[in-house]
C-alpha cells in the first residue's frame, strides 16, 4: 500500500554543524593591533574556509552528479541519439563542474603563493616566519588536491560518461562545422557557438581526460618560487612530518583515509612544482600500503595511494622496485580475504557490542543533570565517540568490499550477504539511538564543548600572562602576543566552525608547539580536535551512518527482499532507513532531470520489493490460512517446533513492522497484504460461491491470527453441500411440489423420479444454506409465496368436492341416517361407511373421473405446508450461532434480592411501583430530580461549612454547624442514594 507524504529530510543531522548559525567574518574576529600578524591570521583563515567550502561543495554535488550519470529516467537511451541527448542534458552540470575545477586551480595557485610568500618575509616584517610551519593550511591544501584526484578517479571508472562524451564529441565537432557554414539554416547565431565550442573542447581536455590533479598541480609559477630550496625542503618536511603522525595514530587506530589521501597529493604536488622526485619521501610514503592498502572514496570507487603514485612518478623504476610493487599487489589482496573473513566475525560481534553500547548509552543518559559531573560528562562523550567509532569501523569495511566486488565482478557467497545484512541494520540502528537521545546528545555536546572552549582559553591566557611579564619585549614576542589575542578573543565568542579555524592558524602564528611545552601543545591539539568534533557531531554521525553506497548496489538489495521471510534475524525498517540514503545522491529537487531519476529509482526499488517480498509474503500468508483452515483433513504433526524458526511467529512479527518509508512514499505492510487478501479471497468467492464459507472461516483466522482486518465480499454465501436453492424452489412450487415427496418425519423432500442416476434431495441445512446465501428477509418471501400458492390449491380442491357423484352419494347417506334416526340411535354405522368409501375407491376406476387428481391435489397441498415447516426450521438452524447470543428467557432476575442488596426503604419501593403502575416513570425521570437534590445538597453543605469555619476561631467547627453537616450528610445518602 503506497502513500504519498510530503518530502522528508533524509539527512538525519543530530545536531548542526556549529551550535550557533551566526558565522563571523574573519576580519570581525582578528583586532589585535598588529597589522601583519592580522593580515596573515585573515589571510590563511579565510583560504582555509573556501577549502572546506570547495570540499562540501564537491561532495555534496558533483561527485554524486559524476557517479550517478547514466540513469536513464526518462528512457532516452532507448530512442535513436539517445546518448547525444542523455550529455545534452548533463552539459549543464559539466560547465558548473569546469568552472568548480577553476576555481581550484585558482585557489591552490593562491595557497602556494600565500604560503611561499609567507616563508619569504623578512624579518623587518615579521620575526623568523620560517619557524611557523602552518600545518593546518598544509592539510588544507592536501584536502584541495585530494578534491581533484577523486574527480579524475570518478571519471575515469565512470565508463558510461567516457562512452557517451566520445558519441557527443565526435558528433558535435560534425554538427558544429555544418552550423558554423550555415547558421541561418540552423536557427544558430554564430557569436555563440564560439564560446560554445571553446567550453567542450575545455571540458574534455580537462575533465574527460581525467587529469585534473596533474594540470593543477603543472600550472605555471614564478620562477624564484620553484627554484626556493628552502620552500622545496619546507614542503617535503612538512608532508614527511604529516605521513608519520599518521602512521602512529594508525598504528593502533582507524587509519584516515582523507588524511591520507591529502599526504599522498602532497607528496606528488612537491614532485610537479619542483620537477624533483624524492626518493626516501616516496618510499616513506609507498608504505602506507602496509596499513591501507585500497579505500572507498565514494560511490563504488576504489582508490590505492600506491597505485596512483605509480600512475603519476617520473622515474618510477628508480624509486620503486618490483618487490614493493609485489608486496602492495599481495597487501591488496590479503585486505580483500581479510574483509571478506572478518564480515561475519564483525556481524556475529555486532550484537554484543551494539547491545552492550545502547544498555551504556541508556545508563549514562538517564542520569540527571545533578548527577553530571566533569567525568560524566567526559564519559558520555567518549559513549558517544564509540558509537561513531563502530559505525565508522562497520561502513568503511562494507564500502570497501562491496565496491571491490563491483569492480572486479565477485560474487559474494550467500553467509557473506546475510552478514553485511546485519552489518547495515547496526549501522542504522546506531544512527536511530543517536536520534532518539538527540536532545540529550545535544545539551551534552555544548557542555562539553564549553569545556574544551574554557581549557583552551585558560592555557592561552596563563601563556599570555607569562609572557607579558617577561621584560624583554621584542618584535617576536609582541608578535606573539598579538597571535594568542586573537586566538584568545576567537575562542573567547560563541563556538563555531570559522572560530575554530582562526583561534587555530592564529595558534600557528603564535608558534605554538615552541612556546608552550610539549604536554600543553599536544593538549591543545586534542583540544582542538574535540571541539571540532563536537561541534560538527551531526554532520559526522551522518556521515558516517550513510548507507547511500547501495545505489549501486541494487541486487544486493533484491537479495535481502528475497530473504526476509526466512531470515528471522532481519529487520526491514532499518534496512530501508538504509535505502533512503540514496535519495541523497540523486540531487535536489529544484533539477526536474533529478525529480525523473529519483522518480525512476524509487519505482525500481518498489517493484523490487513488491515483487521479492510483498508478494511473497502474502501468499505464504495465504497459504498459511488455508493450510490451517483445512488442517483437520491430514494428521498432526507431532515434530516439536523451534520457537525461533516458527513460521508463524515470524509472519505476525513481520506483520506488525510498521510502515516503512521508501524515498517519499509511505509502504504499509499490513494493508497491502489485507488488500491481496480481500482481492484473492474475492476473486475466488465470485468463481465459486460453495468456498464462500471457507475464506469466510480464512478471514475470521486472519483477524485471530495475524490482525488483518478484512472487508467482507458481500457476495452470496453457499456452501459445498448446498442444495436446491430455496428461491429456485419458491419460483417454481408448482413443478417442485409435484416432483417431490415429503418425509414427515425426518423432514425432508425427495425427488420422486429423475433422468439422472441420483435423486435430489431438500433437507433442513439445504434450506439453512440458501438463507445465509441471500439473507433471513428470503423467509418472508419465500413463506408468503407459498401460501399464494395453497390458496390457489384450496380453491380448487373446494371445486372437486362439490363433484356430483361424490355429492349424491353424501346427500343419500345424509338423508337415511336422518330418516332412521331413532333405529340407529342417532350414531351413524359403521358398516355404512365403509360400504361409503369402498363406493368412492371404485368411482375412481374411472378415467373421466377426478378423484385421483383430488389425492395428487391433497398431496401437493401437504407438500406445500411441509416445505414451509421446512423453512422455518432451516431459518432456526441458520441463526443457531445467533441465538447463542440471547439471554436465557428462564433467567429471569429477580426484583425482591436486587432490592434487598441496594437496600432500598419501603417508601421508595412504594414510589417507584406507583410511577411505573401510572405510567409516569418517563416523565419523572425528565425532571431530574435526584440531581437537583444533590445539588441543593452540595450547596447547603457548602454554605454551612463557611459560616463555621468564619464564626469561630479555632480549628474545631461549631457544635449546631456539625449536628446540621452531619444531618445534610444523611439526609444526602438517603434521599439521593435511594433515588439512584
Amino acid at each position: 500500500m503506497l502513500v504519498f507524504l510530503g518530502k522528508k529530510d533524509k539527512e538525519k543531522v543530530i545536531l548542526n554543524d556549529c551550535f550557533y548559525h551566526v558565522k563571523p567574518k574573519v576580519a570581525e574576529l582578528t583586532h589585535s593591533g598588529n597589522a601583519v600578524v592580522d593580515k596573515c591570521i585573515i589571510t590563511f583563515s579565510t583560504l582555509i574556509m573556501e577549502v572546506d567550502i570547495l570540499m562540501e561543495k564537491a561532495r555534496s554535488t558533483f561527485y554524486n552528479a559524476l557517479i550517478v550519470y547514466g540513469e536513464d529516467a526518462d528512457g532516452c537511451l532507448s530512442s535513436e541519439g539517445g546518448t547525444v541527448k542523455m550529455i545534452g542534458q548533463f552539459l549543464p552540470q559539466l560547465q558548473q563542474l569546469h568552472v568548480f575545477v577553476n576555481r581550484c586551480y585558482e585557489v591552490f595557485h593562491n595557497i602556494i603563493s600565500q604560503l611561499h610568500a609567507f616563508l619569504s618575509l623578512k624579518s623587518s616584517v615579521l620575526e623568523q616566519a620560517q619557524e611557523r610551519k602552518m600545518m593546518r593550511m598544509w592539510h588544507s591544501l592536501g584536502l584541495l588536491l585530494s578534491i581533484l584526484i577523486s574527480f579524475d578517479e570518478i571519471i575515469h571508472q565512470q565508463s558510461t560518461l567516457q562512452q557517451h562524451w566520445q558519441s557527443y564529441y565526435k558528433y558535435q565537432q560534425i554538427a558544429m562545422q555544418l552550423v558554423v557554414h550555415n547558421p541561418s539554416q540552423f536557427g544558430a547565431e554564430s557569436d555563440l557557438l564560439q564560446p560554445l565550442q571553446r567550453l567542450i573542447a575545455n571540458i574534455d581536455q580537462s575533465i574527460m581526460k581525467a587529469n585534473l590533479y596533474k594540470n593543477c598541480c603543472k600550472q605555471m609559477f614564478e620562477r624564484n618560487l620553484q627554484e626556493d630550496l628552502q620552500f622545496n625542503e619546507r614542503m617535503k618536511g612538512i608532508t614527511i612530518e604529516m605521513f608519520e603522525k599518521w602512521d602512529r595514530v594508525a598504528t593502533d587506530d582507524v587509519p584516515d583515509k582523507r588524511k591520507l589521501m591529502a599526504i599522498v597529493a602532497l607528496a606528488l604536488c612537491h614532485m610537479f612544482i619542483f620537477r624533483t622526485v624524492d626518493k626516501k619521501m616516496m618510499r616513506t610514503i609507498w608504505n602506507s600500503y602496509k596499513k591501507l592498502p585500497t579505500f572507498h572514496v565514494c560511490g563504488y570507487v576504489i582508490w590505492s595511494p600506491c597505485e596512483f603514485m605509480l600512475e603519476n612518478l617520473t622515474e618510477v623504476d628508480r624509486v620503486i622496485d618490483k618487490k614493493m610493487i609485489a608486496a602492495m599487489t599481495a597487501a591488496k589482496s590479503a585486505q580483500f580475504i581479510q574483509n571478506m573473513e572478518a564480515l561475519p566475525r564483525e556481524a556475529t560481534n555486532a550484537i554484543n557490542v551494539l547491545d552492550e553500547w545502547k544498555c551504556d548509552m541508556n545508563e549514562k543518559l538517564n542520569e540527571t543533570s545533578k548527577q553530571i559531573s566533569r567525568d560524566h560528562l567526559a564519559l558520555r562523550i567518549s559513549l558517544f565517540l564509540r558509537g561513531i567509532r563502530y559505525a565508522d569501523l562497520l561502513c568503511r569495511l562494507l564500502k570497501t568490499l562491496m565496491s571491490r566486488l563491483v569492480v572486479e565482478q565477485k560474487a559474494i557467497s550467500r553467509s557473506s550477504a546475510s552478514a553485511a545484512f546485519r552489518l547495515i541494520e547496526t549501522i542504522k540502528e546506531i544512527e536511530e539511538i543517536f536520534w532518539k537521545w538527540r536532545y540529550d546528545i545535544l545539551e551534552s555536546c555544548q557542555e562539553a564543548s564549553q569545556y574544551c572552549n574554557a581549557k583552551l582559553i585558560h592555557l592561552i591566557s596563563a601563556m599570555h600572562q607569562t609572557i607579558r611579564s617577561e621584560s624583554d619585549f621584542s618584535y617576536r614576542t609582541v608578535d606573539t602576543l598579538s597571535a594568542l589575542t586573537v586566538a584568545e578573543n576567537a575562542l573567547s565568542s560563541s563556538i563555531s566552525r570559522t572560530n575554530l579555524i582562526v583561534a587555530s592558524t592564529a595558534l600557528e602564528m603564535a608558534c605554538y608547539t615552541k612556546i608552550f611545552r610539549g604536554s600543553d601543545a599536544e593538549k591543545m591539539d586534542e583540544l582542538f580536535v574535540r571541539l571540532e568534533t563536537l561541534s560538527s557531531l551531526g554532520n559526522i554521525v551522518y556521515r558516517t551512518c550513510n548507507c547511500s553506497f547501495l545505489f549501486w548496489h541494487r541486487s544486493f538489495i533484491a537479495a535481502y527482499f528475497s530473504a526476509i521471510i526466512e531470515d528471522t534475524n532481519s529487520r526491514p525498517e532499518l534496512f530501508f532507513d538504509a535505502i533512503n540514503d540514496i535519495e541523497t545522491i540523486l540531487g535536489s529537487d529544484e533539477n526536474e532531470l533529478n525529480i525523473k531519476v529519483k522518480e525512476s529509482v524509487r519505482e525500481e526499488l518498489y517493484e523490487l520489493y513488491e515483487k521479492l517480498y510483498l508478494k511473497k509474503l502474502c501468499e505464504t500468508v495465504e497459504t498459511d490460512l488455508r493450510l490451517t483452515v483445512h488442517s483437520h483433513l491430514q494428521l498432526d504433526d507431532r515434530t516439536p517446533k523451534d520457537p525461533m524458526h516458527d513460521i508463524n511467529m515470524r509472519l505476525v512479527n513481520l506483520l506488525q513492522v510498521p510502515a516503512v518509508q521508501l524515498f517519499d512514499r509511505l509502504i504499509d505492510i499490513k494493508r497491502y497484504v489485507e488488500k491481496y487478501l480481500e482481492s484473492t479471497f474475492y476473486n475466488l468467492t465470485a468463481v465459486a460461491l460453495h468456498d464462500s464459507n471457507t475464506y469466510m472461516a480464512m478471514s475470521l483466522l486472519a483477524k485471530q491470527k495475524y490482525n488483518l482486518i478484512l472487508c467482507q465480499s458481500r457476495l452470496p454465501f453457499q456452501k459445498l453441500d448446498q442444495g436446491p436453492d430455496v428461491l429456485f424452489v419458491a419460483r417454481n412450487i408448482d413443478s417442485f411440489v409435484e416432483s417431490y415427496d415429503y418425509n414427515l418425519n425426518e423432514q425432508f423432500f425427495i425427488e420422486k423420479d429423475s433422468k439422472s442416476k441420483q435423486l435430489t434431495i431438500l433437507t433442513v441445512e439445504h434450506v439453512a444454506n440458501s438463507i445465509r446465501t441471500h439473507g433471513m428477509g428470503i423467509m418472508h418471501t419465500t413463506i408468503n409465496h407459498a401460501y399464494q400458492f395453497l390458496k390457489k390449491k384450496f380453491y380448487i380442491f373446494s371445486q372437486l368436492l362439490y363433484d356430483d357423484r361424490i355429492r349424491n352419494q353424501l346427500i343419500k347417506d345424509e338423508r337415511y341416517f336422518h330418516e332412521n334416526a331413532e333405529k340407529l340411535e342417532k350414531m351413524y354405522p359403521v358398516s355404512r361407511a365403509q360400504r361409503f368409501n369402498a363406493a368412492i375407491r371404485l368411482l375412481g376406476v374411472a378415467d373421466d373421473f377426478y378423484l385421483d387428481k383430488l389425492r395428487i391435489l391433497i398431496t401437493e397441498i401437504g407438500n406445500v405446508m411441509g416445505y414451509v415447516r421446512l423453512v422455518r426450521s432451516g431459518g432456526v438452524e441458520a441463526s443457531m450461532q445467533s441465538l447463542g447470543f440471547l439471554p436465557n428467557l428462564d433467567d429471569v432476575p429477580s426484583f425482591e434480592p436486587l432490592a434487598v442488596n441496594a437496600k432500598l426503604s419501603s417508601e421508595t419501593i412504594s414510589v417507584a411501583f406507583i410511577l411505573v403502575l401510572l405510567n409516569q416513570h418517563t416523565y419523572f425521570s425528565s425532571l431530574n430530580w435526584f440531581q437537583s437534590v444533590a445539588c441543593e445538597c452540595e450547596e447547603q453543605i457548602a454554605n454551612a461549612s463557611f459560616g463555621s469555619k468564619s464564626s469561630s476561631t479555632k480549628n474545631t467547627l461549631d457544635p449546631s454547624a456539625a449536628i446540621r453537616l452531619a444531618k445534610l450528610d444523611q439526609y444526602q445518602k438517603s434521599r439521593i442514594g435511594s433515588g439512584s
